[in-house]
């Protein structure tokens, strides 16, 4: 991929080999992550969401393979499907009843910012994996804007 601009008010922004750029500095590592193992019950993932104040959170599994990501929508759904509509009725269901395949997928530690930039506009994080499949953390979309912007404000005359 060529040099690119960006254009921001009069002065363009050189990101020259921005693809490239490694995204581990922008990280939030797992230890400092809230995340729901699969075998943990929709009560469990349910309350764990509202203490943290999350819409969506990681899922992974035991061994530490993530498995995909759950949002509010996904319990509202399982919920409404089932006609259990009390917080006890979920204790009876796995987080895993619920993920939809496919949903969220991680990127792996080599990928470029430009593609990061890409798979960010569609959610307010992306999970990161590295080469054995482990959930290592997120990236939030607020990271990856302070970047850019930061970015944009060095080069700034």
């Amino acid at each position: 991929m060529k040099d690119q601009k960006f254009c921001s008010g009069d002065s363009d922004v050189n990101l020259q080999n921005n693809e490239r750029k490694s995204i581990m500095f922008l990280i939030t590592p797992k230890a400092s992550v809230a995340f729901l193992n699969d075998h943990c019950t929709l009560r469990q993932g349910l309350e764990k969401m509202r203490h943290h104040g999350y819409t969506a959170i990681p899922v992974i599994a035991e061994d530490g393979t993530y498995v995909g990501t759950v949002s509010e929508g996904d319990f509202l759904r399982h919920m409404l499907d089932s006609k259990m509509y009390s917080i006890q009725s979920q204790e009876d269901y796995s987080i895993s009843d619920v993920l939809r395949s496919g949903w969220n997928p991680a990127v792996k530690v080599d990928t470029t910012m430009d593609e990061l930039l890409l798979r960010i506009m569609d959610q307010n994080f992306v999970p990161v994996i590295d080469d054995r499949e482990k959930f290592i953390g997120i990236i939030t979309r607020k990271d990856i804007i302070k970047y850019y912007h930061e970015l944009l404000a060095k080069d700034k005359p």
